[in-house]
């Protein structure tokens, strides 16, 4: 249990959207039972306020019809079971409505506390639901105290509403005994009224807070500590040693590459200690290409390479430092130093010309 109270004492951390998304999968959801039964009143009220006296009407009807013909009904078996299923269809059809608008409000009163979740987890059989040490931790724990002692504080607010509501009908409502069947509907549904609007803004209330209280709780829940922030995110960013790692793999994999390019450079342009820039031309390529390009144990390899593979070394450190921060690799470099990188390897065409006309 300790272990338990430090748990929740480190739980510190607003929960990420991961969390929270991964809470609504498994169906844990804000959720207030007074919400839904708030939307279930509502629909009672409109059809108490405008569908009652049809469905009334609708009602008498016919069994003002089954009672005026009493007489002709036989007490059979069979003429008992017509009856009765004539009565169930006309039960039925008269009552279809209100139920199908129950049903409405009460999925309605659910869907706007969170979106549709389809999970099968609740669905799943664990011993903490058959446990019964379990079962009376539930039934004696502070969130059932809690959940009782709301409970009586709603029927008393509720009561005291619905008597504010009735008390000034209760002068008027000594004479519903002279009253006629028309007039007695009619008294009926006012006070009904009276009573489901008392109750309505009661409940509006009570829903509205208990909602809050319920949002509370679950945000409350669904906080993490630091430790699981720090896995969630090597989980969702990957874990930063295997990520420099393969940072550094990569690398030496492109500079292996680049450094296999550089003998088939046409000159190397040097700062002469710090930058390298190994550049390609032939006259299939519009301007020269940067194959290579480093700056200190980089830059002195290019060199190396190239000196091993007999490709010009040329010192020109203005050049070397601008072709360096303006060309990437596999690029050709930009038109602003056409003419200088021109003259470089006009200048190496040159020498290449005279070694080939020179003779021992």
């Amino acid at each position: 249990m300790a272990e338990g109270g430090d748990d929740e004492e480190e739980r510190t951390e607003e929960p990420s959207q991961k969390k929270l998304d991964d809470a609504l999968q498994r169906g844990d959801v804000v959720k207030s039972q007074e919400v839904p039964a708030f939307f279930v009143l509502s629909a009672c009220m409109v059809l108490v306020a405008f569908l009652s006296t049809p469905m009334a009407r609708d009602l008498a009807r016919p069994l003002a019809g089954y009672l005026g013909h009493l007489h002709e009904i036989p007490v059979d078996r069979r003429g008992l079971i017509a009856v009765y299923l004539e009565a169930g269809k006309i039960l039925a059809t008269v009552l279809a409505l209100p139920a199908l608008a129950f049903v409405i409000a009460g999925v309605a009163g659910n869907m706007i506390q969170h979106r549709m979740v389809w999970s099968g987890e609740s669905l799943i059989p664990k011993l903490s639901k058959i446990s019964p040490m379990a079962g009376l931790k539930r039934i004696f724990s502070a969130e059932s105290l809690a959940t009782f002692i709301k409970g009586i504080i709603k029927i008393a607010v509720v009561g005291i509403g619905m008597w504010m509501a009735v008390s000034p009908e209760l002068p008027r409502l000594e004479s519903i005994v002279a009253t006629d069947a028309i007039g007695l509907l009619a008294i009926t549904q006012s006070l009904a009224i009276r009573l489901l609007t008392a109750v309505l803004i009661v409940m509006g209330f009570v829903a509205g807070l208990d909602y809050l209280f319920q949002r509370h709780r679950w945000m409350a829940r669904q906080r993490m500590t630091k430790q699981e922030l720090k896995e969630e995110y090597k989980q969702q960013e990957g874990n930063p040693e295997i990520k420099a790692k393969i940072r550094q793999i990569r690398q030496a994999r492109s500079r292996k590459r680049m450094m296999a390019a550089v003998p088939s450079a046409t000159v190397v342009v040097t700062n002469p200690t710090h930058y390298a820039v190994a550049l390609k031309y032939d006259e299939s390529t519009a301007a020269p290409i940067c194959v290579a390009k480093g700056v200190d144990e980089i830059a002195l390899k290019i060199r190396e390479v190239a000196k091993g593979a007999d490709v010009p070394v040329i010192e020109n450190p203005p050049l070397a430092r601008a072709l360096y921060a303006s060309v990437d690799l596999d690029k050709q470099i930009p038109e602003e130093h056409y003419r200088a990188v021109a003259e470089v390897i006009g200048y190496v065409m040159r020498l290449k010309q005279g070694r080939k006309g020179w003779r021992p």
